[in-house]
């Protein structure tokens, strides 16, 4: 069976792109792990708000940024102009992640398709598999990044805006104009950067697993 570098990277940068935007896209998608931070955050007390009208404020929310609705709203709770246009530039973000998720996925089940049928196996790359090294590279970036982050999440958080959305200052809300931020503690997008990066550090870990255990089977 022939070999092929270009295969190998290939698989790799679809692996890694796909195992990416997966993890991104797990508390965007996933509804629940908001709710479970409404009582442990205690947003009802400190809102004055019901369990429900947070939910719906959010949810409202997500529908919009997610393209599920074209109009934007936040339930019962007020929003700006400027808040809008935050949460415009939010939803061109997630769509891409969404895309690039199907895309990659796509591409990945093409390129192991075109691999079993074309008779042609990816080459290793300094005696490992693109698995690997997809799961190593991918890792080990955003371990430096969850290492920096760590040591100052607020300025971590600042740094993500100024880079997600440069020249704009329309994230920084005033809570008394734009009320969904008092639903949206800093404390909720820190925990979605945990559940990311654990997502990540286990898909890597076992992408890695993958090609150390594929590189014991007999040939």
């Amino acid at each position: 069976m022939k070999t092929s570098k270009l295969l190998s990277l290939l698989l790799a940068l679809a692996a890694a792109l796909m195992l990416l935007t997966a993890a991104i896209a797990a508390p965007i998608l996933c509804r629940p792990f908001y709710y479970a931070h409404i009582g442990p955050l205690q947003l009802v007390e400190r809102t004055g708000l019901t369990e429900e009208q947070i939910k719906t404020a959010f949810n409202e929310m997500l529908d919009y940024c997610l393209g599920v609705t074209g109009e934007f709203s936040t339930g019962v709770l007020a929003w700006s102009e400027s808040g809008k246009s935050h949460f415009t530039d939010v939803r061109g973000l997630f769509l891409l992640d969404l895309r690039v998720l199907a895309v990659s996925a796509a591409a990945l089940v093409g390129l192991l398709l075109y691999s079993k049928f074309s008779k042609r196996r990816p080459a290793d790359l300094l005696g490992r598999g693109p698995a690997f090294w997809a799961g190593a590279g991918l890792g080990g970036a955003f371990l430096v990044i969850a290492a920096l982050a760590a040591l100052d999440f607020d300025r971590a958080f600042t740094v993500f805006h100024a880079i997600f959305f440069p020249g704009k200052t329309n994230w920084l809300f005033d809570y008394r104009v734009d009320q969904i931020i008092n639903i949206l503690p800093q404390v909720f997008f820190r925990n979605c950067a945990i559940l990311i990066l654990t997502i990540l550090v286990l898909g890597c870990a076992g992408l890695i697993a993958w090609d150390l255990v594929g590189k014991k089977r007999p040939q």
